[in-house]
């Protein structure tokens, strides 16, 4: 068990950075851990790259991987689709058996459909995860048709039943549906496996736009960072605390020095919250 405030970077906030310089800033820019998503191992399977070469790659690095991510889409997907992200999902699993990381998380992607069938594939993903004895964090996105609310996660959550499976909460997604600042105050502490950040832009999301990049800094935008790190930390949650904030803007700023602002930022929020 971990102690509250250990820090992740989550890739996608350096996402025109290559991976192994990603890495090695989040390292040296201050954070704990990283989270790294499968369009990172597929880019460099686009290089020329094999698998064992890019694991390779990641361990030269030396720091912890807390999450993998798999590619999107399973929880909603049919036929061919679903055997082909079932297939991959095996493949990202191995992975972190490999990397001695704990846990694989999903978000919805593009794919819709019913809540009951979400929740028979979410059955699937678990046992795919519990095979190896990995847990299972499925994230709620507030931009998609159906599963944007923690109200319709812990329904399927529930519906499937699996021990190994919870709760990926993200703040700018609580904040854009609604759950920001103690929201969440009713989800129970067994509930939460992962916790994804970044501040969100008072402007609503542009029209259309199911992937947002307009994030922020946390201290930059609107959530209310004192009573959602308060909260967490009343529930005792100990995992890590992974920083996911795409922006183009960021994309431009060298990544040390994106990753150093957002150690310091969060750090100071934290204190502060505690204090």
């Amino acid at each position: 068990m971990g102690t509250f405030g250990r820090l992740a970077l989550h890739t996608w906030t350096l996402d025109t950075t290559p991976l192994d310089v990603a890495i090695k800033a989040a390292r040296d820019g201050g954070f704990d851990a990283v989270e790294l998503r499968r369009t990172d191992f597929k880019r460099c399977y686009e290089k020329g790259q094999s698998n064992g070469a890019v694991l390779d790659m990641v361990r030269a690095v030396n720091i912890p991987v807390c999450t993998l991510g798999c590619e999107y889409g399973w929880l909603f997907a049919t036929g061919d689709e679903s055997t082909r992200l079932f297939d991959d999902l095996e493949v990202t699993c191995d992975n972190a058996v490999e990397l001695d990381c704990p846990l694989i998380m999903c978000a919805p992607g593009q794919n819709v459909g019913p809540v009951s069938d979400a929740i028979e594939n979410l059955k699937r993903g678990a046992d795919i995860c519990g095979k190896r004895g990995l847990k299972l964090a499925i994230e709620f996105n507030s931009q998609h048709a159906v599963l944007n609310s923690i109200a319709t996660l812990r329904e399927m959550l529930v519906g499937a039943d699996r021990a190994n499976a919870g709760m990926l909460l993200d703040a700018y997604h609580m904040e854009r549906s609604g759950a920001g600042g103690r929201g969440f105050a009713g989800v129970a502490p067994e509930e939460i496996a992962a916790f994804q950040y970044s501040d969100t832009p008072p402007a609503p999301v542009a029209a259309g736009v199911k992937r947002p990049t307009d994030r922020l800094p946390p201290g930059k935008g609107i959530v209310r960072w004192l009573e959602v790190f308060s909260l967490l930390k009343e529930k005792g949650f100990d995992g890590y605390l992974s920083y996911e904030a795409p922006n183009p803007a960021q994309w431009e700023r060298p990544p040390v020095e994106v990753c150093r602002e957002a150690v310091a930022d969060t750090r100071a929020l934290i204190a502060k919250a505690l204090s």
